[in-house]
């Protein structure tokens, strides 16, 4: 349609230049986020002063959903989630060879641990043995370490903790090896344009089944890129860490498979080093169900589990990822909802739920250890065939 000329007589206003295109956002920030449902519900006496929600995803190694509560496509940042899949380009390159590299050390990689002795002694050998110092270290050392006795025990004596007690260490640690097997300056290694952020991006979307130049990346707490990816991407990789041998030959993910077998090996022959000795729900799952299920948790209550099949556990790998959308900043609902939903998929024996009590319900208490309140995991985590006939 043609422009009129103003009534009044003045000149015509050129046409408005067009907007810059505005940068790209995250899927999450594109797609309408859905209403979660409650996962877990704080009790005072019968009385619910608040709630949790968010969403519970199990599915098998090709992607295929088993189970839901919630939304499997919402977007989540993988955070400390992703470790034993960064540990992959260090194995795949012949790390664990060149590096005489213990199934320990191996476990304390792809682990958030807790800043005690034996995770500093353990990062100290890898140092002494690589030639590398650990004042290259980029991870810092602010609000570790995250085992309370070892910290009142640092603070008692006047001793700042160094950065060997950051709970990411070990990642970044391997980082730095990569760095220098790969002939590549170690210095400034977390910057996103470094040679080993590329190597470490490029593992990580593959096991993860992402095109490396389509994931949103962030930064992560630590200062290295963390990656945004639908929740039933984390189930599907957990799958993958379960049972790497599950998948076939020809599957882009194959390649990858030694190294995840070795990597979540070591997770289960060491749980501690994952976590920590004292009160971590990763070391805890995995001791209560040796060889069945490893376990690793990232930032804002996310956390991935894989069940590795076995005489204790029927039909194949699946894996479980599971969020609170509220951040959970006191980890009574991630907590309570990961320790249910092995529950609910077949995966604890009563036993270990006794073992897992503290978790499965976790409870406050006064100053004369009398219970005030308790955390109550309370949903359905549906096989996705119901789903499908209840929508039509």
């Amino acid at each position: 349609m043609p422009t009129r000329a103003p009534s009044d007589g003045a000149p015509e206003r050129p046409p408005t230049a067009p907007r810059p295109s505005p940068p790209a956002r995250p899927p999450s920030a594109v797609r309408p986020r859905r209403v979660a449902p409650v996962l877990a519900r704080v009790e005072r006496n019968g009385v619910v002063e608040s709630v949790h929600r968010g969403h519970v995803v199990q599915a098998e190694v090709n992607g295929s959903l088993v189970r839901v509560a919630g939304d499997p496509d919402v977007v989540v940042t993988l955070r400390s989630a992703v470790k034993p899949f960064t540990l992959v380009a260090l194995v795949d390159a012949g790390g664990v060879e060149a590096f005489a590299l213990s199934t320990a050390e191996l476990a304390l990689m792809t682990g958030s641990h807790s800043g005690e002795d034996v995770h500093v002694r353990t990062l100290q050998a890898i140092f002494r043995r690589s030639g590398l110092s650990p004042s290259l270290l980029g991870c810092g050392a602010d609000g570790m370490p995250l085992d309370a006795l070892t910290a009142a025990r640092l603070a008692r004596d006047g001793e700042r903790p160094g950065v060997l007690r950051h709970m990411c260490s070990g990642q970044h640690a391997s980082f730095l090896l990569l760095a220098k097997l790969a002939g590549w300056q170690p210095a400034e290694y977390w910057r996103p344009d470094h040679p080993v952020a590329g190597a470490i991006r490029a593992v990580v979307c593959r096991a993860l089944g992402i095109a490396p130049d389509r994931v949103v990346t962030a930064i992560d707490g630590c200062g290295i890129d963390t990656y945004a990816v639908p929740l039933r991407a984390v189930a599907r990789a957990y799958a993958f860490l379960a049972d790497p041998g599950a998948i076939g030959r020809h599957d882009p993910r194959a390649s990858l498979v030694p190294a995840l077998m070795a990597i979540r090996d070591a997770m289960l022959a060491h749980p501690e080093m994952v976590g920590g000795t004292r009160d971590r729900v990763d070391s805890a799952l995995m001791k209560a169900l040796p060889g069945r299920v490893v376990s690793k948790a990232g930032g804002e209550a996310l956390r991935g589990m894989g069940l590795v099949p076995g005489p204790r556990l029927a039909g194949p790998a699946t894996g479980i990822a599971t969020k609170i959308e509220d951040g959970d900043c006191r980890e009574r609902a991630t907590r309570a909802v990961a320790v249910e939903a092995l529950r609910q998929a077949g995966a604890i024996d009563p036993p270990a739920l006794r073992a897992l009590a503290r978790y499965h319900r976790p409870s406050e208490r006064d100053p004369h250890g009398r219970t005030t309140a308790e955390t109550i995991a309370d949903f359905d985590l549906a096989p996705v065939g119901e789903l499908l006939g209840r929508s039509e």
